[in-house]
């Protein structure tokens, strides 16, 4: 069993191939980049309709594959940005229609827990979600994924992106604030705030940006940026682990490539016993071969064609999680 996936929630547009096995035969993919400005919606969906044929075409050129050897079509359905995910299921329904083939719609945050349990030694852990648009403690309990903590306003990723826009570094900008970040040597204090098992992270990009602005060292907000951000995450982290009496976390999301994320991570599991996983760099960020594992996964599902439809604003804890046992 073969599908062909299709991923467009956000900034990335990619193709690949994937088999009913996990092995993944394709990832081809092209993110939406500027040097100084965040992310426009439109600009992103133009991308998207501008390169998708090419991501299609080469991502089944690498698989070796034909469409006539293509099972299903598989397409992140949601959560993420309307215009962008619209393009997407466009070039879905475009080659489901000609090759008359099954399509399937995933939820893209499932997508991203699958592949990292496919691709680590983690079986039921504690998951950190950290994207761009998405900041979320996940695990499985009573047959469905659930939320045990979020961010309340603005996500992790879109707060260092954020951040970096207002100092000039462009976007994506969580990898410029990483390397940054390194240089710094003072931690400046900056607002914690947990609430619960809940974390809010704009007063503290915003505090950052007004020290900023009063001639506070990049290198120093960088750092002291990060280690406050990340310490609550763990703090809630931590908490989840005892709620859930679980052994494991994984980090996943495009932040799951920031080295002192995970170390910090690491750090407070192994003083609980607990194993650390983070899902591998190359598959941190969103790409269309989780997209076809979560299809491969829930293959058995079927829709209506015509009813199929984008999901921006699809949750986690509205999926049915019929594939796990």
């Amino acid at each position: 069993m073969l599908t062909l996936a299709i991923e467009s929630t956000a900034h990335t547009f990619g193709a690949s191939v994937v088999n009913s096995k996990g092995k993944i035969l394709s990832d081809i993919r092209d993110m939406y980049q500027t040097k100084k400005e965040g992310l426009e919606p439109r600009k992103v969906a133009e991308h998207h309709k501008n390169i998708g044929d090419l991501i299609i075409e080469k991502a089944l050129k690498d698989s070796k594959k034909k469409m006539k050897g293509i099972s299903f079509i598989s397409f992140s359905q949601g959560p993420g940005l309307p215009l962008s995910l619209v393009e997407g299921m466009r070039f879905a329904k475009l080659l489901a229609k000609a090759h008359k083939k099954p399509l399937i719609g995933v939820n893209h945050i499932c997508a991203h827990l699958e592949i990292g349990k496919l691709l680590t030694k983690a079986r039921n852990p504690v998951f950190v979600f950290t994207s761009g648009a998405n900041t979320q403690i996940i695990a499985h309990e009573g047959g469905k994924y659930r939320i045990f903590g979020e961010c309340l306003s603005i996500a992790l990723g879109n707060a260092l992106d954020k951040f970096a826009r207002e100092i000039g570094l462009g976007f994506p900008g969580g990898p410029k604030i990483e390397q940054l970040a390194k240089s710094g040597k003072k931690y400046i204090e900056l607002p914690y705030v947990v609430k619960g098992m809940d974390v809010e992270f704009s007063g503290i990009v915003t505090h950052a940006i007004n020290l900023y602005k009063k001639g506070v060292s990049k290198e120093d907000l960088c750092y002291s940026l990060q280690e406050t951000m990340f310490a609550m995450l763990v703090e809630v982290t931590e908490r989840a682990l005892a709620h859930c009496d679980k052994n494991e976390v994984l980090l996943i999301g495009g932040v799951a490539a920031n080295q002192r994320l995970c170390e910090m991570l690491n750090i407070m599991c192994r003083e609980r016993k607990a194993k650390f996983y983070a899902v591998p760099i190359k598959y941190s960020g969103d790409n269309a071969a989780m997209i076809g594992w979560q299809g491969i996964l829930e293959h058995k599902k079927r829709e209506s064609f015509d009813k199929i439809d984008i999901k921006p604003n699809w949750r986690i804890d509205q999926v049915e999680t019929i594939w796990i046992k």
